[in-house]
């Protein structure tokens, strides 16, 4: 049993779609990845006053300034930033979630917004489009779960995520109800998802995992001086290639070292790194793996070849 969230909480993931979790991380955990946002976006405050680009009457728009906080793992910070995405209870939630023991983790970005650097403003819409070339299944465990963490105090004014869980959702449109761009029909759903709307707003250390048919949006930010440090983290079954989003090999020119001399083998294994016993893993491989990361500890992998322990 984990003592972070219960199975009530992934029951309630299951049927609405979302279940925020409030204080999910400790207050060292959240110190020690806040010193890491400073280090890596150096910056603690915005500006005094929030930015509106928005026209009459629309909710948000999606633009380039959203986004231009925004990066994947590894960075060159500590290794609290570069692994929180792969905390072992956001593994136990992810394994939870989508009844399966081997997980593989597709994205993890940290987002860092700022008061007055854009108007975070954008329309109601779902994650499955960049997701998977297909549609959301039926089946929520195929799908995946994406799970937003808070590392800063996040009030109305500091951008905090709006939702709509699946149940009211489905009284305006499915998730292909997305799909349809015309402007009568984003009119219609844009005002019907509003109505339903919930925020995220919650302190420092909360998480909210939702499922990539979700409803959706990201708010402004007007608190003066705001700030909201984010970490948007995704996980699937291990094999569901329908699901995906970083090729993380592609990313090799990134610090690699900061998660793989830090790194356990379990949550190396969501990176889809070969656990410790798995075939692939020979005297020669182990022996090109430690050149190319000295600072790998290599033991565990050493261990099991030696005692021909079977992969999992």
């Amino acid at each position: 049993m984990s003592e972070r969230f219960t199975p009530e909480d992934v029951e309630i993931w299951r049927r609405d779609g979302v279940r925020p979790l409030v204080g999910f991380f400790t207050p060292d955990e959240v110190a020690a990845v806040r010193a890491d946002f400073v280090t890596v976006f150096g910056r603690e405050a915005g500006a005094e006053a929030g930015l509106e680009k928005k026209r009459e009457g629309q909710l948000g728009r999606f633009n380039a300034a959203q986004f231009k906080d925004l990066d994947a793992i590894p960075l060159e910070c500590s290794p609290a930033l570069n692994l929180i995405g792969v905390h072992p209870e956001l593994i136990a939630f992810a394994k939870a979630a989508l009844k399966t023991d081997d997980v593989h983790l597709y994205q993890c970005q940290a987002w860092a917004k700022f008061t007055g650097d854009a108007d975070y403003d954008q329309p109601f819409h779902c994650d499955f489009v960049n997701h998977t070339l297909t549609v959301p299944s039926e089946a929520d465990h195929l799908n995946s779960v994406t799970i937003l963490c808070y590392f800063t105090d996040v009030s109305d004014a500091h951008g905090a995520m709006n939702y709509v869980t699946r149940p009211d959702s489905a009284r305006v449109a499915g998730p292909e109800g997305s799909l349809d761009f015309s402007p009568e029909h984003q009119a219609r759903l844009q005002d019907g998802l509003k109505a339903m709307a919930r925020s995220s707003a919650a302190p420092a250390g909360s998480i909210v995992p939702y499922g990539i048919d979700i409803y959706h949006r990201g708010t402004n930010m007007t608190a003066p001086g705001g700030v909201r440090y984010a970490v948007m983290v995704c996980f699937k079954a291990a094999g569901n290639d329908a699901v995906g989003y970083h090729a993380w090999p592609f990313h090799h020119t990134k610090p690699w070292r900061n998660i793989f001399d830090h790194a356990t083998p379990e949550q190396l294994a969501c990176f889809g790194v070969q656990p410790p016993g798995h075939p692939f893993w020979t005297e020669e491989t182990l022996r090109r793996a430690q050149v190319r990361y000295p600072g790998w500890d290599l033991s565990p992998y050493r261990a099991a070849l030696a005692g021909g322990t079977p992969a999992p």
